[in-house]
């Protein structure tokens, strides 16, 4: 396949692509004329069978594939509805990788739709692991500022240890953060939070948030009341979580977090990299 046939192609599937609803889609009718189909009845059953193999994947059909009606223009100017379908980037993918692998228009949206919609899974995974970490600074935060605001109503670092440990208690239904930690294959010299997924680390910093105001708004002093405050958020947050149908020491655990936080700084030293020397 020539380089210019190849970019020619890759203009035409930018140029299909429209935006519905702030969703990335391509018309039916008109990504039939970029496969190089001439019929629509051939490539509606093309459709058909790409929708099936959607709904194979465990994917719900009508999700990525959406038929609606629309009006166009006849060669003698009257107007006539036709049927068309509005289809996701994976739909796309799909109704590609059951084509005629002979057409070079269908063995290039072949791998067009496979690295775009990889890419967007990347992109994914990215946003993901980026609001993670930001959850986890924002917990160490919190828990930074409840250490200070507990240090000048007599308690001292060690009870401060304590207390946090007696909120994760009440977090998992009882289970010590050292039971959790086994239970996760957490190192014993790690923090829990830095395995934890994404929703109990903003649990966690939630109860904490809640005890810092407690601990002002109710002027709270000593070992023995702050610590009855941290338990009894930690335990109102663990309801929700249960109303819900989320049971906290039963999530399994994540990536480590200083992992995950590496890998985003690689990946944006690259990024700059690239960018750099673009610009030479």
């Amino acid at each position: 396949m020539e380089k210019e046939f190849i970019s020619e192609l890759f203009q035409k599937f930018e140029e299909a692509c429209y935006d519905l609803d702030g969703l990335e889609c391509w018309s039916g009718r008109e990504l039939m004329k970029v496969f190089n189909y001439s019929e629509w009845r051939i490539f509606s059953n093309l459709i058909s069978r790409a929708s099936k193999a959607c709904e194979g994947s465990g994917e719900k059909v009508e999700n990525h594939f959406v038929v609606y009606t629309k009006m166009v223009k006849l060669g003698s100017g009257a107007n006539r509805e036709i049927e068309d379908v509005a289809l996701t980037r994976y739909a796309c993918y799909l109704i590609a990788q059951n084509g005629d692998p002979n057409k070079q228009e269908i063995a290039f949206a072949q791998t067009y739709f496979a690295v775009q919609t990889r890419k967007q899974e990347l992109i994914e995974k990215r946003l993901l692991d980026v609001a993670r970490v930001n959850a986890r600074e924002k917990l160490s935060k919190s828990e930074k500022k409840l250490s200070g605001i507990i240090y000048e109503r007599g308690v001292n670092n060690q009870s401060f240890a304590i207390i946090r440990s007696q909120g994760d208690k009440a977090l998992f239904g009882g289970r010590t953060t050292q039971f959790m930690k086994k239970k996760l294959g957490v190192p014993t010299k790690r923090p829990l939070a830095d395995f934890l997924p994404t929703l109990l680390i903003k649990a966690k910093d939630f109860a904490t948030e809640l005890t810092s105001h407690n601990v002002v708004d109710k002027d709270l002093t000593g070992d023995r009341a702050i610590t009855t405050e941290h338990i009894e958020n930690n335990t109102a947050v663990r309801n929700i979580l249960l109303k819900r149908g989320v049971e906290p020491e039963n999530l399994p655990p994540e990536e480590d977090v200083k992992k995950v936080e590496r890998r985003i700084n690689s990946t944006e030293k690259k990024i700059l990299k690239e960018i750099k020397k673009d610009k030479k």
